[in-house]
């Protein structure tokens, strides 16, 4: 008996398994399939690419293929946050399921409403896609959810973080209360997931695969510190030019780095000074350009992908063996979703944060976050002034000098002794026209003899 056969898995599914070479399950499919086939809500963290999708399908389709019946309407809607993660939700399931009749389909945007309204007519037993196009479908009378027997989110912290909430909720509130509801997540997200999960989930069964510090086991993990922005792009060179990788991506905080960075690299590609091939993705480019990236990224047209954070949402690259942190990420959950790119499925990657010193306190941050120190290295090549804060608190964090605080006019009145000069009274004197500020009246005195005049003011226009 197979270690997947010992999960009661029905026997067409098992095929699959075996075709597709699967030998062990993994720990979140140990974990997850047991309870999912039980019929039970789950709530599960776990890491992105530790076999978590095979953890939903295949416990699913075990459902459909035990309790067939005649296609008349949606049974099981899978959401996501991205077209990408969605169209390789809809492949893994092809696969599991290619030795049954079950059918799938996606509704994504940027593709054709109207053939995917055509798509839905057909009644497939598994739906696939992200809110906003499921929702628009819903809308226009496509999408029947009455009678759905499984609800699963996948990506589910960043469904949230990208603004879906409303329009899962507006999705969970059509479908059967009678469903199951499986919630997946890579990190165990904020008070917004929790509210979610509590909204949508009945009892559920709580499953942390992965805890924060252990979901990158098989990833090293470095710090480099820089002096400044120019000295992180002499280090970023070196590092493109003398680390081995196949595949590396590049974060930053803002396009506008992106695109500098972009620019510095292809400018030194052309100059023969790197061997780095790059694209640049950011929160600007649109569907096409996202596409174009992996499609290169997968054919070796390229070797180095740069991304913001919201770009790089949902692209799931195989052979990733290389990510930097150019800017250091505002947030725990964000670090673990960029260093998640690599060391995925058991190979060993390499994770490099640059951390100038006004990053070495947010740098402390996730490494508690994580429970877990950084190695940190030093590149004799490249290497700059700064090398840390030459004292550092309990948490890590650098120790700051304080200032005694010293108001401005208390500075000004004090004497060279020290002592404080009492400060004057304000005078109650009424000005006359002749002392008072020529901007009191508006405009400029103008004097002819003895007397004094205004110059009024021109007016706007």
């Amino acid at each position: 008996m197979t270690a997947f056969a010992a999960l009661s898995l029905h026997e067409r599914l098992l095929k699959a398994v075996a075709t597709l070479g699967f030998a062990e399950p993994t720990a979140v499919q140990l974990a997850a399939i047991p309870p999912a086939l039980a019929g039970g809500d789950l709530h599960v963290t776990a890491q992105t690419g530790s076999g978590k999708t095979a953890a939903f399908v295949l416990p699913t389709l075990h459902r459909l293929l035990q309790e067939s019946r005649a296609r008349t309407a949606t049974r099981v809607l899978i959401l996501l946050p991205t077209r990408e993660l969605a169209l390789q939700t809809l492949q893994q399931v092809e696969l599991l399921a290619q030795f049954t009749f079950i059918k799938a389909t996606l509704v994504t945007g940027g593709e054709d409403f109207k053939k995917q309204a055509a798509a839905l007519r057909r009644n497939p037993e598994i739906v696939i896609g992200t809110p906003g196009r499921l929702l628009e479908q819903r809308k226009a009378g496509h999408l029947e959810l009455g009678d759905l027997e499984v609800l699963i989110l996948d990506e589910a912290d960043r469904m949230l973080d990208m603004g879906f909430s409303d329009d899962v909720l507006a999705l969970v509130d059509a479908c059967s209360a009678q469903r199951q509801t499986l919630l997946f997540s890579a990190t165990a997200g904020g008070g917004a997931l929790h509210d979610l999960v509590g909204r949508i989930l009945r009892e559920p069964q709580r499953l942390r695969v992965h805890a924060a510090g252990e979901l990158s086991a098989t990833t090293r993990q470095q710090i480099i510190t820089a002096d400044d922005a120019a000295h992180k792009e002499k280090i970023l060179l070196w590092l493109l030019a003398h680390e081995t990788y196949a595949k590396a991506m590049v974060f930053t905080n803002t396009r506008e780095h992106a695109d500098r960075l972009g620019g510095v690299l292809i400018t030194a590609h052309q100059a023969g000074q790197s061997q780095a091939k790059v694209y640049v993705l950011h929160g600007e480019k649109d569907q096409k350009d996202r596409r174009q990236a992996l499609s290169r990224l997968n054919q070796g047209h390229i070797n180095v992908l740069i991304a913001t954070d919201v770009a790089a949402r949902g692209l799931d690259i195989e052979g990733m063996d290389l990510v930097i942190n150019f800017d250091m990420p505002r947030k725990g959950d964000d670090y673990l979703h960029r260093i998640g790119r690599t060391g995925r499925a058991g190979a060993e990657g390499l994770a490099i944060s640059l951390v100038t010193p006004a990053e070495w306190n947010l740098m402390s941050s996730i490494e508690r976050y994580l429970k877990q120190r950084f190695e940190k290295r030093f590149i004799k090549a490249v290497r700059g002034a700064y090398t840390g804060p030459k004292k550092l608190k309990a948490s890590g964090k650098a120790v700051g000098s304080k200032k005694k605080k010293t108001s401005r006019l208390a500075s000004r009145l004090a004497d060279k002794s020290g002592a404080r000069k009492p400060a004057k009274k304000p005078s109650t004197k009424r000005p006359t026209a002749r002392s008072r500020p020529a901007a009191e009246g508006g405009g400029q005195p103008l004097r002819d003899g003895n007397a004094t005049l205004r110059r009024r003011p021109p007016e706007d226009g």
